[in-house]
């Protein structure tokens, strides 16, 4: 199961699924060339929306910290 959010507050769900996985990537602990989990496997791991998972991947590709392609979303 993925790191808790907060449904209630300031900030959106897909915000903080995005923080998330940008400290992951910041870190090391996600390296280029990793695959992040599908829309499909975010909506289910966060318990939010396939709409609100998709804003997380664009969120993270308009960072510049990803990259998208027909065979998932990869670690820049």
């Amino acid at each position: 199961m993925g790191d808790v959010i907060q449904r209630e507050g300031p900030v959106a769900p897909w915000r903080q699924i995005a923080a998330i996985y940008r400290a992951q990537i910041e870190s090391g602990e996600l390296a280029p060339g990793d695959r992040l989990p599908s829309i499909a496997s975010l909506a289910q791991e966060y318990e939010v929306a396939r709409t609100t998972a998709q804003k997380v991947i664009e969120s993270l590709r308009d960072d510049d910290l990803v990259v998208t392609s027909p065979m998932g979303t990869y670690v820049k």
